[in-house]
Protein backbone atom coordinates (compact mmCIF):
# COMPACT_ATOMS: atom_id res chain seq x y z
CA UNK A 1 0.00 0.00 0.00
CA UNK A 2 1.40 3.55 -0.75
CA UNK A 3 1.06 5.71 2.17
CA UNK A 4 1.57 9.25 1.93
CA UNK A 5 2.79 11.24 5.50
CA UNK A 6 1.62 14.98 5.54
CA UNK A 7 2.80 16.83 8.58
CA UNK A 8 1.84 20.36 9.10
CA UNK A 9 5.46 22.60 10.34
CA UNK A 10 4.38 25.25 13.01
CA UNK A 11 3.33 23.87 16.58
CA UNK A 12 3.52 20.02 14.75
CA UNK A 13 6.88 19.20 13.06
CA UNK A 14 8.70 22.34 14.33
CA UNK A 15 9.34 22.62 18.03
CA UNK A 16 8.69 26.03 20.13
CA UNK A 17 11.41 27.50 18.46
CA UNK A 18 10.05 27.15 15.05
CA UNK A 19 13.01 24.63 14.32
CA UNK A 20 13.51 21.14 13.12
CA UNK A 21 14.95 19.12 15.65
CA UNK A 22 18.01 17.25 15.06
CA UNK A 23 16.38 14.08 16.19
CA UNK A 24 13.41 14.63 14.16
CA UNK A 25 15.27 15.31 10.31
CA UNK A 26 17.72 11.93 11.81
CA UNK A 27 14.27 10.05 12.19
CA UNK A 28 11.94 11.09 9.10
CA UNK A 29 15.58 11.07 6.66
CA UNK A 30 15.91 7.73 7.61
CA UNK A 31 12.30 6.11 6.83
CA UNK A 32 12.50 8.40 3.61
CA UNK A 33 15.65 6.77 2.37
CA UNK A 34 13.64 3.57 2.84
CA UNK A 35 10.75 4.33 0.67
CA UNK A 36 8.64 6.25 2.87
CA UNK A 37 6.82 9.60 1.14
CA UNK A 38 6.69 12.17 3.24
CA UNK A 39 5.79 16.06 2.76
CA UNK A 40 4.28 18.94 4.53
CA UNK A 41 1.35 21.37 4.37
CA UNK A 42 1.58 24.72 5.83
CA UNK A 43 0.10 28.50 6.55
CA UNK A 44 3.57 29.30 5.52
CA UNK A 45 4.71 30.45 1.84
CA UNK A 46 7.69 29.17 -0.26
CA UNK A 47 10.03 31.72 1.18
CA UNK A 48 10.19 30.94 4.45
CA UNK A 49 9.49 26.63 3.60
CA UNK A 50 12.73 26.49 1.61
CA UNK A 51 14.96 27.67 4.25
CA UNK A 52 13.51 26.28 7.53
CA UNK A 53 12.99 22.52 5.64
CA UNK A 54 16.64 22.47 4.98
CA UNK A 55 18.15 18.94 5.85
CA UNK A 56 14.86 17.23 5.19
CA UNK A 57 14.73 15.54 2.28
CA UNK A 58 10.96 15.79 1.37
CA UNK A 59 10.45 13.76 -1.27
CA UNK A 60 6.70 14.76 -1.96
CA UNK A 61 5.80 18.60 -3.49
CA UNK A 62 4.62 20.54 -0.14
CA UNK A 63 1.32 22.32 0.53
CA UNK A 64 1.94 26.00 0.77
CA UNK A 65 -0.51 28.77 2.39
CA UNK A 66 -3.21 26.61 3.46
CA UNK A 67 -3.67 24.69 0.49
CA UNK A 68 -3.34 27.45 -2.19
CA UNK A 69 -0.10 25.91 -3.33
CA UNK A 70 2.24 22.85 -3.94
CA UNK A 71 5.58 23.34 -4.55
CA UNK A 72 8.13 20.75 -5.70
CA UNK A 73 11.09 21.46 -3.60
CA UNK A 74 13.49 19.15 -5.54
CA UNK A 75 12.40 20.77 -8.81
CA UNK A 76 11.96 24.12 -7.03
CA UNK A 77 8.32 24.79 -9.24
CA UNK A 78 5.19 24.80 -8.45
CA UNK A 79 2.86 22.20 -9.28
CA UNK A 80 -0.47 23.40 -8.55
CA UNK A 81 -1.43 27.43 -7.72
CA UNK A 82 -5.19 28.17 -7.11
CA UNK A 83 -6.62 31.62 -7.81
CA UNK A 84 -9.40 33.62 -6.48
CA UNK A 85 -11.72 35.09 -9.10
CA UNK A 86 -11.60 39.13 -9.16
CA UNK A 87 -14.94 39.55 -7.87
CA UNK A 88 -14.62 37.81 -4.76
CA UNK A 89 -11.24 39.28 -4.38
CA UNK A 90 -12.86 42.81 -4.44
CA UNK A 91 -15.59 40.93 -1.79
CA UNK A 92 -12.60 40.22 0.94
CA UNK A 93 -11.29 43.31 0.02
CA UNK A 94 -14.28 45.27 1.30
CA UNK A 95 -14.91 43.00 3.97
CA UNK A 96 -11.76 44.14 5.62
CA UNK A 97 -12.21 47.85 5.03
CA UNK A 98 -15.78 47.98 5.85
CA UNK A 99 -14.47 46.85 9.48
CA UNK A 100 -11.79 49.59 9.50
CA UNK A 101 -9.15 46.79 8.87
CA UNK A 102 -5.72 46.34 6.79
CA UNK A 103 -4.32 43.13 4.99
CA UNK A 104 -1.84 41.95 3.00
CA UNK A 105 -2.97 40.50 -0.47
CA UNK A 106 -0.88 37.95 -2.50
CA UNK A 107 -0.64 37.29 -6.00
CA UNK A 108 1.74 35.96 -8.82
CA UNK A 109 3.56 38.97 -10.69
CA UNK A 110 5.65 37.29 -13.45
CA UNK A 111 5.82 33.85 -11.66
CA UNK A 112 6.93 35.08 -8.52
CA UNK A 113 4.80 35.54 -5.15
CA UNK A 114 4.01 39.02 -4.32
CA UNK A 115 3.01 40.97 -1.00
CA UNK A 116 0.59 43.92 -1.87
CA UNK A 117 -0.37 46.23 1.33
CA UNK A 118 -1.74 49.88 1.48
CA UNK A 119 -0.69 50.86 4.44
CA UNK A 120 0.56 48.80 8.28
CA UNK A 121 -2.36 49.60 10.62
CA UNK A 122 -0.82 47.75 13.68
CA UNK A 123 2.54 46.69 15.27
CA UNK A 124 1.76 43.22 14.48
CA UNK A 125 1.15 44.04 10.63
CA UNK A 126 4.47 46.12 10.46
CA UNK A 127 6.55 42.94 12.53
CA UNK A 128 5.37 40.51 10.46
CA UNK A 129 6.27 41.77 7.36
CA UNK A 130 9.60 42.65 8.76
CA UNK A 131 10.46 39.51 9.47
CA UNK A 132 9.43 38.14 6.08
CA UNK A 133 11.33 40.87 3.99
CA UNK A 134 14.13 40.74 6.14
CA UNK A 135 15.22 37.27 6.75
CA UNK A 136 12.93 35.57 4.24
CA UNK A 137 13.41 38.18 1.47
CA UNK A 138 9.85 37.79 0.96
CA UNK A 139 8.61 40.81 -1.84
CA UNK A 140 6.28 43.36 -0.33
CA UNK A 141 4.99 46.42 -2.94
CA UNK A 142 3.07 49.10 -1.28
CA UNK A 143 -0.27 50.40 -3.25
CA UNK A 144 -2.78 52.81 -3.06
CA UNK A 145 -5.62 50.51 -3.21
CA UNK A 146 -5.89 47.00 -3.57
CA UNK A 147 -8.73 46.86 -6.12
CA UNK A 148 -6.18 48.28 -8.36
CA UNK A 149 -4.14 45.63 -8.13
CA UNK A 150 -6.03 42.58 -7.96
CA UNK A 151 -6.57 40.56 -11.12
CA UNK A 152 -7.04 36.93 -12.33
CA UNK A 153 -3.26 35.85 -10.49
CA UNK A 154 -4.44 37.07 -7.19
CA UNK A 155 -4.63 34.08 -4.56
CA UNK A 156 -4.32 34.89 -0.55
CA UNK A 157 -5.14 37.62 1.79
CA UNK A 158 -3.80 37.57 5.48
CA UNK A 159 -4.40 39.58 8.50
CA UNK A 160 -3.48 38.56 12.04
CA UNK A 161 -4.94 40.21 15.10
CA UNK A 162 -6.97 40.05 18.25
CA UNK A 163 -9.67 37.35 18.09
CA UNK A 164 -12.60 39.70 18.57
CA UNK A 165 -11.28 42.54 16.32
CA UNK A 166 -11.71 39.97 13.48
CA UNK A 167 -14.26 37.46 14.42
CA UNK A 168 -17.19 40.11 12.36
CA UNK A 169 -14.82 39.67 9.39
CA UNK A 170 -14.37 36.13 9.71
CA UNK A 171 -17.94 35.56 9.56
CA UNK A 172 -18.54 37.43 6.37
CA UNK A 173 -16.46 35.89 4.46
CA UNK A 174 -17.22 32.29 5.41
CA UNK A 175 -20.64 33.17 4.35
CA UNK A 176 -19.43 34.35 1.08
CA UNK A 177 -19.28 31.42 -1.74
CA UNK A 178 -16.31 30.61 -3.97
CA UNK A 179 -14.17 31.49 -0.70
CA UNK A 180 -12.92 29.72 2.22
CA UNK A 181 -10.74 30.77 4.79
CA UNK A 182 -9.02 30.10 8.11
CA UNK A 183 -8.92 31.37 10.97
CA UNK A 184 -6.77 30.12 13.71
CA UNK A 185 -4.82 30.96 17.15
CA UNK A 186 -1.16 31.75 16.03
CA UNK A 187 1.39 29.15 17.49
CA UNK A 188 3.97 31.74 19.14
CA UNK A 189 2.10 34.68 20.15
CA UNK A 190 -0.95 35.90 21.53
CA UNK A 191 -2.55 36.86 18.11
CA UNK A 192 -5.44 35.10 15.72
CA UNK A 193 -4.35 34.71 12.07
CA UNK A 194 -7.25 35.33 9.57
CA UNK A 195 -6.41 34.09 5.94
CA UNK A 196 -8.86 33.45 2.62
CA UNK A 197 -8.64 32.54 -0.32
CA UNK A 198 -10.42 29.74 -3.10
CA UNK A 199 -12.91 27.66 -1.63
CA UNK A 200 -10.59 25.15 -4.44
CA UNK A 201 -8.08 25.69 -1.80
CA UNK A 202 -7.66 24.53 1.60
CA UNK A 203 -4.98 21.66 2.98
CA UNK A 204 -7.69 18.79 2.72
CA UNK A 205 -8.13 19.73 -1.32
CA UNK A 206 -4.52 20.00 -1.30
CA UNK A 207 -3.75 16.47 -0.07
CA UNK A 208 -6.58 15.15 -2.16
CA UNK A 209 -4.56 15.98 -5.35
CA UNK A 210 -1.43 14.61 -3.96
CA UNK A 211 -3.04 11.59 -3.25
CA UNK A 212 -4.87 11.14 -6.72
CA UNK A 213 -2.56 12.60 -8.73
CA UNK A 214 0.68 10.42 -7.07
CA UNK A 215 -1.36 7.23 -6.49
CA UNK A 216 -1.53 7.08 -2.72
CA UNK A 217 -3.80 4.63 -1.43
CA UNK A 218 -3.63 6.02 1.94
CA UNK A 219 -2.73 9.35 4.10
CA UNK A 220 -1.86 9.71 7.30
CA UNK A 221 -1.43 13.20 8.69
CA UNK A 222 -0.17 15.19 11.32
CA UNK A 223 -1.44 18.73 12.90
CA UNK A 224 -2.11 20.90 15.93
CA UNK A 225 -4.23 23.95 14.96
CA UNK A 226 -7.41 24.83 13.69
CA UNK A 227 -6.36 25.29 10.29
CA UNK A 228 -5.61 21.73 10.27
CA UNK A 229 -8.84 19.73 11.45
CA UNK A 230 -10.24 19.63 7.38
CA UNK A 231 -6.79 17.80 6.75
CA UNK A 232 -6.98 15.85 9.81
CA UNK A 233 -10.73 14.80 9.20
CA UNK A 234 -10.07 13.80 5.67
CA UNK A 235 -7.07 11.46 6.30
CA UNK A 236 -7.34 7.77 7.13
CA UNK A 237 -5.15 8.14 10.02
CA UNK A 238 -5.38 11.55 12.00
CA UNK A 239 -2.36 11.77 14.69
CA UNK A 240 -1.95 15.06 16.85
CA UNK A 241 0.27 16.29 18.70
CA UNK A 242 -0.46 16.43 23.02
CA UNK A 243 0.32 20.18 22.66
CA UNK A 244 -2.61 20.63 20.37
CA UNK A 245 -5.77 22.75 21.94
CA UNK A 246 -8.56 19.91 23.12
CA UNK A 247 -10.86 20.74 19.91
CA UNK A 248 -8.29 19.22 17.97
CA UNK A 249 -7.05 16.40 19.93
CA UNK A 250 -10.79 15.19 20.22
CA UNK A 251 -10.65 14.80 16.81
CA UNK A 252 -7.83 12.37 15.94
CA UNK A 253 -7.34 9.01 16.04
CA UNK A 254 -3.93 9.15 17.96
CA UNK A 255 -2.43 11.81 19.82
CA UNK A 256 1.23 11.05 19.87
CA UNK A 257 3.94 13.21 21.88
CA UNK A 258 4.17 17.22 21.96
CA UNK A 259 5.75 19.02 18.92
CA UNK A 260 8.26 19.51 21.35
CA UNK A 261 9.43 15.85 22.17
CA UNK A 262 9.42 15.10 18.39
CA UNK A 263 6.16 13.69 18.48
CA UNK A 264 6.00 13.05 14.79
CA UNK A 265 9.00 11.27 14.86
CA UNK A 266 8.05 9.05 17.89
CA UNK A 267 4.74 7.96 16.03
CA UNK A 268 6.83 7.04 13.37
CA UNK A 269 9.60 5.30 15.35
CA UNK A 270 6.17 3.47 17.33
CA UNK A 271 4.53 2.24 13.71
CA UNK A 272 7.71 1.46 12.31
CA UNK A 273 6.90 -1.89 10.81
CA UNK A 274 3.41 -0.59 9.39
CA UNK A 275 5.31 2.53 7.69
CA UNK A 276 7.77 0.48 6.12
CA UNK A 277 4.83 -2.55 4.94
Amino acid sequence: MKTLFVSDLDGTLFNSDAELSERTIEVINSFISQGMYFTAATARSVYSVIPKLKGLNVNVPCILMNGVSIFDMENEEYVRNVCISCEKSADIVRFFEESGQKCFMYKFVDGKLTCFYTEMDSAHMQSFADVRKNTYKKPFVKCESLYDVIDENTVYFTKSGKYEVLAHVYEKIKQTDGVSCAFYKDTYDDVWYLEAFSENASKENAVRYLKEKYGFDKVVAFGDNRNDMGMLKYADVSVVVHNAPEEVREIADVVTLSNDDDGVAEYMLNMKGQILR
